[in-house]
């Protein structure tokens, strides 16, 4: 078991490896079918790893397609967040049990370990075969069939093994408990795919823990900086460090295209929205262009920088960039970069443009619930 999870530790996060394909999927209506299939064609097994999951509609779709897949003698590993997976009932986790899927939990909430509930495992994974992975902002809950805009992508090529040892690394992981044999990872092999006219971007995998580790920031941050003519970023809580802030003015000031896609109304956490409204100002006086999208809660984590992108689990706000675990895939292709970015305009034209005119003149109650809300996410962050 532990010397698999050394072997694993070897493909280090952020090596970039060509040789890859990936398709980019917007909304559950896209990428829940193409993931239901590729679980119902798996022949030797299958991980997933998500932090949300509840009982429902989705939920008992998916049990059902990985029961039968164990059924026909695949593997198959399932690893939840010990909070995030709360709603997930005591029916559908026996039901997980009894169909032969190991099921383990990331940070369970125990009394005696109350002090580490911040920590959980915010990354979104599907590997099938070692042959095609499943990486995103989505979770098995009913609101991703159609209430909230997502986006996925389907990763084929040598990533795919870095994000398996990704897995296992975790599943082996001291902080992970569950009924699952620790040691199923053993039988899991590496994917062997074929290379093909197809398969020809540059792709890596970049993974966070909290203040451990920051590869995702870091690389978000060089990206800014050397930014030359767009920079689009999507992110449904948007509560960004000085840091950031500072050079995304900056960027706009030489001249970049600063673009920022946010949640309106329709956010499953206003008070976050309203902590991350008090930075407009700045942002907008400084050449920056905020949009809000209007149709529903957009809850996609995608950012565009010239012919870069990348897409997974990591919000720009304190909790994922100080505490939870996070996993993105980067792509840096001229193609996939020109597709996410036709994306990014159709949900620009969904949404309202926020002006420094207009909002310079906002209601003062939008200004003081601005100053409370903001004022309890900084004493959250020193909870660190």
């Amino acid at each position: 078991m532990r010397e698999y999870a050394r072997k694993s530790g070897r493909r280090r996060s952020g090596t970039w490896r060509d040789g890859n394909h990936f398709t980019l999927l917007a909304e559950g209506r896209r990428y829940l079918p193409v993931m239901e299939r590729a679980i119902a064609e798996a022949h030797s097994f299958i991980v997933l790893e998500l932090y949300l999951m509840e009982s429902g509609r989705l939920a008992t779709r998916l049990i059902d397609r990985l029961a039968e897949a164990v059924q026909r003698g695949v593997t198959v590993l399932v690893l939840l967040d010990g909070f995030g997976a709360m709603g997930l009932d005591g029916k559908d986790r026996d039901r997980l049990r009894e169909s032969g899927v190991a099921l383990r939990f990331f940070n369970p909430l125990v009394w005696r370990h109350l002090g580490n509930v911040l920590m959980r495992d915010h990354r979104k994974l599907l590997i099938v075969d070692g042959q095609v992975a499943f990486t995103g902002g989505f979770g098995a809950v009913d609101e991703f069939i159609e209430a909230w805009f997502d986006v996925g992508v389907r990763i084929e090529g040598p990533v795919v093994a870095d994000w398996l040892a990704l897995f296992a690394r975790l599943w082996v992981s001291p902080t992970t408990r569950g009924d699952g044999d620790p040691a199923l990872v053993e039988r899991l092999t590496e994917a062997r795919g074929e290379t093909s006219e197809k398969r020809n971007m540059l792709g890596r995998v970049m993974w966070g823990q909290g203040y451990r580790y920051q590869a995702i920031r870091h690389s978000l941050h060089q990206r800014v900086i050397t930014a030359r003519q767009r920079l689009w970023v999507c992110t449904p809580y948007f509560v960004p460090t000085l840091t950031l802030r500072r050079r995304l003015a900056r960027a706009a000031r030489r001249g970049v295209d600063v673009r920022l896609l946010l949640p309106g109304d329709a956010h499953d956490h206003p008070g976050v929205r309203y902590a991350g409204q008090r930075f407009y100002g700045r942002l907008l006086r400084a050449g920056v262009r905020i949009y809000e999208y209007q149709p529903g809660f957009i809850h996609a984590k995608i950012s565009l920088v010239d012919s870069w992108v990348s897409v997974g689990s990591c919000n720009f706000d304190h909790w994922s960039l100080q505490w939870n675990l996070e996993a993105n895939q980067e792509v840096l292709n001229a193609d996939f970069a020109d597709e996410t970015a036709l994306l990014f305009e159709r949900n620009f034209a969904l949404s309202r443009e926020i002006l420094p005119a207009q909002w310079a003149l906002r209601p003062r109650w939008y200004r003081l619930r601005e100053w409370v809300f903001g004022t309890l996410d900084s004493w959250v962050t020193r909870l660190r």
